[in-house]
């Protein structure tokens, strides 16, 4: 029951993770999107570099994307929320219950994973370069993030037996 409890609060945690993040993003909305309007932009990589022909000036295109970040982190936030408590509600039960209660959570830790590794490590690290910036890079910030998202991920899809601790 250990190990269920274990994979239960980690999967809470996150929850409460993504929960804050989103919760930031609504609420300071206009300091947190100046992150996504520089990115979309460009307008702070290395002046030589040659890929900024792949910057976003419209506007209305960096609050679409910012929404549909924030949808995203709430998202992860609400699947790994039901999915915890799902989890924490069968960790007396039998190892065959606990398993099949894991589907919620590996949902939103997917979803989390994809969020943080695709969109701010491949489409903003990468395609937009952010990377590049001294003061909008949040590369380092997402690695951090989807790390210990796929490090839960990969505990939690281990299989759990009834005489386990």
């Amino acid at each position: 029951m250990t190990i269920r409890l274990s994979k239960s609060f980690m999967v809470l945690a996150i929850a409460f993770f993504a929960s804050l993040v989103a919760f930031g993003n609504i609420t300071d909305y206009g300091s947190n999107f100046a992150f996504v309007h520089h990115v979309f932009l460009m307008d702070t990589i290395f002046p030589d570099s040659s890929i900024k022909y792949r910057a976003i000036e419209s506007e209305a295109l960096h609050h679409a994307g910012y929404i549909f970040i924030i949808a995203l982190e709430t998202l992860t936030a609400l699947l790994c929320w039901v999915g915890g408590f799902k989890l924490l509600g069968a960790s007396g039960g039998s190892a065959k219950e606990f398993n099949a209660r894991k589907k919620w959570a590996i949902v939103g830790l997917t979803i989390g994973f994809l969020t943080w590794q695709v969109g701010f490590m491949s489409i903003g690290g990468e395609w937009f370069g952010m990377w590049m910036s001294e003061q909008w890079n949040g590369v380092p910030s997402a690695f951090r993030f989807f790390i210990t998202i796929i490090a839960v991920l990969i505990y939690l899809v281990l299989p759990d037996a009834d005489d386990a601790v």
